[in-house]
């Protein structure tokens, strides 16, 4: 090993092990949020991340350690890391078209798991490189800081403490410090700048030659320039007229708005998590079809005040039309994620007196001891169903909290038409709780909403109850309820919290609903290749 006075004391190397594997943590979880737009954040995604970034750290690690043992100059491994460096700060300026091209490209070529394997192939393609250079830093260190086997166990130890420092402060920032404050896009270039100037302090204390300093200029040179083309946070890279875009700690969000509405996303660009009309009418959505379940409780003409219990409030759609419909029911929501709360409070004019506590849904119904006449479970957005609020222990703990002829409203948001989809999983597992479960299909969506009570007058009780709203249009959508609501037939598909594959069963609907969107433009493709396919889109 060539001698660098920088090295002698060899606390540098155990800085470089701290923030090598502090800016690994941090590129993993950055690259949870990177993909969550277009992919989800569920724990599929999660896995493929965490998958694709250990097999790029073990070939690191075998190709650093082959490399140190060649040739043994620390000039080598402080030029990866600023490479390393740059295609990190790189990510935020080209890392969401990558996604959108890896996309448009597979989704012509794949039929079946295609989120899976866009995921997989996006993140090989933009994680796989830097993480691999970052791998070769710790058998680098070993070969370097190891004078004899005397002190080989505690050299090592102290590396291997150093990386993990690093890796744990690497977790924490990102998420609650760094994501939240200055968004995805700031924080690649954050870590990507520490790791520039860890090697530039090397390079320059150990006074290089020429053409190794030219590296660190030009590169110098190149993370100033993603520095300024890469610090925009937005991911609708398409849209230019977003009310608000953010993050929060759990979630992407975009809030955009016309002449007629107002709407929330989360996490996924092209989805609806929640809608605000500006008319103060009917959604012509999900929400809509939910408020029969106030009508489905014993009604007593209004004159008892109703207790409506939503477990995932989002920006409260539902609560603000059930307050503007009927007046006598007392609206109250659980949202885990404060930001969406915020957001509904400013845009979508969620009412004050509406108390929304900031929580997990499931864990908010262990916490206290409440009944409610109405419980609406609203947590599910594409793939990521929280698997514990869709177990046969949840549905039994929501019953628990019910009354007598209390009615719980779940919105599955995908309707699935293959034997054992996700729906079906999601019913039988109510219907194993609940005595009396009914169904509707929302029309001209993929969502449906179900309705389930252990009151066998439930169903009775909304045929009556449904002509007591004054507005008529309202009256219409009870009407349009009633004459579509269907007994649900229960099946043998039951999920605990023991076993809910409800991922990987949410995967294959989407497989579903993108083989249906696409299928038209396969047919083009095949019979008049690109050209007629990008005549048909223009």
């Amino acid at each position: 090993m060539e001698s660098r006075p920088i090295l002698k004391s060899k606390t540098y190397l155990y800085l470089t092990e701290f923030f090598s594997g502090m800016s690994v943590m941090a590129v993993e979880l950055g690259a949870s949020r990177l993909l969550a737009p277009y992919f989800s954040s569920s724990q599929i995604v999660w896995t493929i991340i965490i998958g694709t970034i250990m097999i790029a750290m073990a070939l690191g690690n075998i190709y650093g350690g082959r490399s140190a043992d060649k040739n043994p100059n620390p000039d080598r491994l402080y030029g990866r890391i600023i490479i390393a460096a740059i295609w990190i700060a790189a990510i935020p300026v080209v890392g969401k078209y990558m996604i959108i091209g890896i996309s448009a490209l597979l989704i012509f070529s794949v039929s079946n798991h295609f989120l899976i394997i866009a995921a997989f192939v996006a993140c090989i393609v933009i994680f796989v490189f830097p993480l691999f250079l970052l791998g070769t830093v710790t058998p680098s260190l070993v070969k370097y800081t190891v004078d004899s086997l005397d002190d080989s166990g505690k050299t090592v130890g102290t590396l291997n403490a150093s990386n993990t420092i690093g890796s744990i402060i690497g977790t924490f920032v990102p998420t609650f410090i760094s994501i939240p404050a200055v968004g995805t896009a700031v924080t690649f270039l954050i870590f990507a700048g520490i790791l520039l100037l860890l090697s530039g302090i090397y390079f320059v204390s150990a006074k290089v030659c020429p053409r190794q300093m030219k590296k660190l200029f030009a590169g110098t040179a190149l993370f100033l320039i993603c520095c300024i083309f890469g610090h925009d946070t937005s991911f609708a890279f398409w849209q230019t007229d977003l009310t608000y875009e953010g993050e929060s700690i759990y979630n992407y969000l975009q809030v955009y708005e016309n002449e007629d509405e107002v709407v929330l996303s989360t996490n996924v660009l092209f989805g609806v998590q929640s809608v605000y009309r500006k008319d103060k009418g009917l959604t012509g959505m999900y929400y809509d079809y939910a408020m029969a379940a106030p009508l489905m409780t014993d009604w007593d003409n209004g004159s008892k005040r109703k207790e409506v219990l939503i477990l995932g409030m989002g920006s409260g759609t539902y609560a603000t039309q059930c307050q503007r419909y009927f007046d006598n029911l007392n609206m109250e929501g659980v949202e885990i994620d404060q930001k969406i709360t915020d957001l509904a409070r400013e845009y979508f004019e969620l009412p004050g007196e509406v108390k929304v506590t900031t929580y997990d849904g499931r864990a908010y119904l262990n916490a206290i001891d409440t009944k409610y006449d109405v419980i609406m479970v609203d947590a599910y957005q594409d793939i990521t169903i929280p698997f514990q609020m869709s177990s046969v222990e949840f549905f039994t703990l929501v019953k628990e909290h019910l009354k007598e002829d209390g009615v719980m409203v779940v919105n599955m948001n995908m309707r699935g038409t293959k034997e054992g989809n996700i729906n079906q999983y999601l019913a039988d597992t109510i219907a194993s709780v609940f005595s009396q479960v009914y169904t509707v299909d929302v029309a001209y969506s993929t969502n449906r909403e179900l309705f389930a009570s252990n009151d066998p007058d439930m169903r009775e009780r909304f045929s009556k109850n449904r002509l007591l709203p004054e507005d008529a249009k309202l009256l219409d959508m009870m009407q349009r309820v009633d004459e579509n609501l269907v007994k649900y037939e229960p099946g043998s598909y039951i999920m605990t919290d023991d076993k809910a594959p409800v991922e990987l069963l949410g995967m294959r609907v989407i497989d579903e609903l993108i083989e249906d969107e696409v299928s038209y433009y396969k047919t083009i493709y095949k019979e008049q290749g690109i050209e007629g396919l990008m005549n048909s889109l223009n």
